[in-house]
């Protein structure tokens, strides 16, 4: 649905990205996650047509961005961070102006369509409100129900939730899962809980690089493995576990009750703890807890910031 292979885009002396890759499937809401200035926004433009890339390419339902911009537009709804809406008109006014941008007939064969975006977004009981008069959560959704006049396959949200107050931003984000059911959506932005929220997968973006891909099930499993068992002694059962995960970093505490915990890093293989608990038991000792201390989005976030800094040689 979306492809994106290594997207370069530099503005004067600054690398705005520096061969960005990414693939994402249809049905999928995928979060671009990064820090201000990581390069999301920039992505987003080109992925739209708005900005051509310096090198690589990107194409949208099939087509390429730079070579069929229109195809690919015609394929979007972009709700850039600050929506652009006019205070002046209605909104329903302004809703009527942007299905006629798009070739639609508001007032004819196309207003069930209008009333069917009004109805999904929350603002029917609005649209005959000056824009400027509503809230900021009320205008995103104006400027989102604009956006989806088309029915079109694919959304891209730039910060969607920037600046709106706590019930505001359930609200927008209950609309975004809502829209997701049958739409591809890539939801840009720096707030985590929001990607956490409402997203199944992440691709962040820290410095102009993608850092990581995957998803949030996977990035943040826990690489520490927690075991409480009866062993004779923190020798034992040091021993123990390094003959089955082959780590010399394995710390022990009592337990109490004649049990240990041991805590030690371990790597991505799911198969590991059966043979944790597979080597305990066959010692005949009793098995009290074995675990994964997950991380949160944010400590994954911020080992992935403090890598970057740390191989640019700047200080964490």
């Amino acid at each position: 649905m979306i492809e994106a292979d290594g997207l370069r885009k530099v503005y004067g002396t600054t690398v705005a990205l520096a061969g960005v890759s990414f693939r994402i499937e249809r049905g999928e809401i995928v979060g671009l996650l990064g820090p201000n200035g990581a390069g999301k926004t920039t992505t987003m433009k080109i992925l739209t047509g708005y900005l051509l890339p310096d090198a690589g390419r990107a194409r949208v339902a099939g087509h390429d961005v730079v070579e069929q911009p229109l195809a690919v537009q015609a394929r979007i709804g972009y709700l850039p961070e600050n929506a652009p809406l006019y205070d002046d008109l209605l909104a329903g006014e302004y809703l009527d102006f942007m299905a006629r941008m798009r070739g639609l007939d508001p007032r004819g064969a196309d207003r069930e369509r209008l009333l069917r975006a009004a109805e999904e977004c929350g603002i029917a009981d609005v649209l005959g409100r000056p824009i400027g008069q509503l809230s900021k959560g009320y205008r995103q959704r104006v400027g989102l129900a604009g956006t989806i006049l088309r029915d079109p396959e694919i959304l891209i949200l730039d910060e969607p939730t920037s600046g709106l107050d706590p019930n505001q931003i359930i609200e927008v984000r209950d609309l975004i899962l809502r829209m997701g059911r049958d739409k591809t959506v890539i939801l840009s932005t720096h707030i985590l809980p929001e990607v956490e929220a409402t997203c199944g997968r992440a691709v962040i973006v820290i410095d102009g690089h993608v850092r990581a891909d995957g998803a949030l099930d996977e990035l943040t499993r826990g690489r520490v493995q927690v075991v409480t068992c009866s062993a004779p002694d923190a020798d034992s059962g040091r021993r123990a576990l390094a003959e089955v995960v082959g780590s010399d970093g394995i710390e022990a505490e009592p337990a109490g009750d004649g049990f240990w915990t041991f805590r030690f890093a371990v790597a991505g293989d799911d198969a590991v703890a059966e043979r944790i608990a597979a080597s305990i038991l066959g010692r005949g000792w009793r098995l009290r807890e074995l675990r994964r201390d997950d991380r949160t989005l944010e400590q994954v976030f911020r080992e992935l910031t403090e890598t970057a800094l740390a191989a640019e040689g700047g200080v964490a």
